[in-house]
C-alpha cells in the first residue's frame, strides 16, 4: 500500500472536517459526504488506495492518507 507521505506535512486538518449539519457531525472528507470511518473500513478490509479512488472518484490518494493520520492522532491521545 503506497501513500503519498506529503499528507504529514500538510496536515490532515486540510482534508478531514466535521461539521453538525452533515451526516451528523461525523468526521469526513472535506468538500464530500464521505466518512472518515468508510474509507478507514475499507482499507482495514484490504482495499489498496488505488482501489478506493477507483470506487470513489471524488477521493485523492492525500485524502486516503489523511483518513490515517487523522485515526493515528486519534489512536495517540492521551487524557490528562
Amino acid at each position: 500500500m503506497m501513500l503519498n507521505p506529503t499528507t504529514e506535512q500538510t496536515g490532515w486538518r486540510q482534508h478531514i472536517v466535521s461539521t453538525p449539519d452533515v451526516i451528523s457531525g461525523k468526521p469526513r472528507i472535506a468538500g464530500t459526504r464521505i466518512p472518515v470511518a468508510l474509507v478507514l473500513g475499507y482499507l482495514a478490509a484490504g482495499s489498496a488506495p488505488a482501489q478506493i479512488v477507483a470506487e470513489f472518484p471524488d477521493l485523492t490518494q492525500a485524502d486516503i492518507a489523511a483518513c490515517l493520520d487523522y485515526a493515528r492522532d486519534l489512536a495517540d491521545y492521551q487524557v490528562v
